[in-house]
């Protein structure tokens, strides 16, 4: 219910309504989807304790795609990818998708 919470709030500070966040840097994009992380691999780099927290986040960086899980922090959104990588998007980045 938190991470349901979180992720509202993060919806709410971007001005248009979907359900999924992105941020786009020229051609790199991050995408942050409201469905439980369940990647194993990124999930193997997450303490136990705050998998719950996790979602699940799909990148496209340098023409290659990642997989990744992320959490919401103060005015940002947590990221870890697959080969344990880390990295952080401010909120003010992030648009919300428009769905058709």
């Amino acid at each position: 219910m938190r991470t349901a919470f979180l992720f509202a709030a993060l919806l709410a500070a971007t001005p248009v309504m979907a359900n999924e966040l992105v941020a786009y840097n020229g051609a790199d994009s991050i995408r942050l989807m409201d469905s439980e992380c369940t990647n194993e691999t990124v999930l193997k780099h997450l303490e136990p304790d705050t998998r719950p927290e996790f979602r699940a986040a799909a990148a496209m960086l340098q023409g290659k795609s990642f997989t990744a899980c992320w959490r919401a922090i103060p005015s940002a959104a947590h990221l870890v990818y697959e080969d344990g990588d880390q990295g952080i998007i401010p909120v003010s980045t992030l648009k919300q998708t428009v769905g058709i």
